[in-house]
């Protein structure tokens, strides 16, 4: 069989409202040579049916499997059976540009330094009309050794937007099926250490938002975002970013902590406590800590009366993940 280009990953579950408008952007991209390979996660019989008619192997391949709720393994089965030079992810519910894959690919020919590339990203409706979503930061195309930006999460790369070299996603080791959130993150700080990143700085993805998302709670964010950072720790790291790790992981277990506490004052404390560490150093850390004991020891109906009062307030958009 011949040996296509670009091997797109799409993981679904059910959602065949918006997985039509998914398979149909990348079957209409102008870079032909593709296979899609589709992950299913053991959906419904109506999305199955639309699935079987789509099974043109070597083109379109469907790899069912059983229901497991967790996209970064149903991710990493369909990119084990990748077969292209590059590998690009595209969720179920987004869209691309028909010019996406051509541009990325032309990009990474002419940048010999990077091994992975981005796009920016607009944001639709459930219906597809494009709506105004306003991120929690400005987009800023940022290129070349990013690791910095992405920890502090100023480099914002959607999962659908990347396109990488399927040799270097080897290397790495594909999505870490043990996060439930900040996967992506996970998987970008990785391919950030070992090679530079190009950016197409134009909106060639489109992120669907919709009322269906596989989650946007505090504490798994929380959890997530900790959890990533605690990785992080245990890799060998120059010491710039060792520091830098360090303020972030203090004050991703003060956020995480206060979250915890609205459950579990136990659980609360012992995260607060197994920050001490490295926390201790930081004084945001020590201006934080004292809010969070406080939180743990007050009556319940007197935090929820002050969190009512907090909610009255103007909020803030986006996850403050810092």
């Amino acid at each position: 069989m011949t040996i296509p280009l670009v091997s797109i990953v799409l993981p679904t579950f059910n959602r065949l409202e918006y997985l039509r408008a998914a398979v149909e952007s990348a079957r209409a991209q102008t870079l032909r040579d593709w296979e899609l390979i589709i992950a299913d996660d053991g959906s419904g019989s109506e999305t199955m049916d639309y699935l079987l008619g789509l099974h043109r192997p070597p083109c379109i391949e469907l790899i069912c499997l059983p229901h497991t709720g967790n996209p970064s393994a149903v991710r990493n089965v369909a990119i084990r059976r990748a077969r292209g030079k590059y590998v690009a992810f595209l969720d179920s519910d987004d869209v691309w540009m028909p010019e996406k894959l051509a541009l990325q690919v032309e990009a990474l020919r002419n940048n010999a330094a990077s091994r992975w590339v981005y796009t920016g990203w607009s944001a639709i409706d459930a219906d597809g009309t494009p709506k105004r979503l306003r991120a929690p930061k400005p987009w800023v195309p940022y290129r070349g050794w990013i690791t910095q930006q992405l920890l502090e999460l100023e480099a914002l790369i959607a999962t659908s937007a990347v396109l990488v070299e399927r040799d270097l996603l080897a290397e790495v080791g594909g999505f870490d099926e043990n996060l439930a959130m900040f996967e992506h993150y996970d998987l970008w700080l990785r391919l950030a250490a070992r090679s530079e990143v190009e950016v197409i700085d134009a909106p060639l993805t489109c992120l669907r938002s919709h009322d269906q998302h596989y989650g946007m709670a505090a504490l798994p964010m929380a959890a997530g975002r900790h959890s990533m950072l605690e990785k992080m720790r245990g890799r060998a790291l120059d010491a710039h970013t060792r520091a830098l790790v360090d303020r972030l992981y203090a004050r991703s277990a003060l956020r995480l902590a206060k979250v915890q506490a609205n459950t579990s004052r136990t659980v609360a404390i012992r995260t607060l406590l197994c920050s001490c560490t490295h926390g201790v150093r930081h004084a945001e850390w020590w201006s934080g800590a004292p809010g969070v004991l406080l939180k743990t020891a007050l009556p319940r109906a007197f935090v929820a009366l002050y969190g009512r009062h907090r909610r009255r307030r103007p909020a803030r958009t986006g996850y403050d993940t810092k």
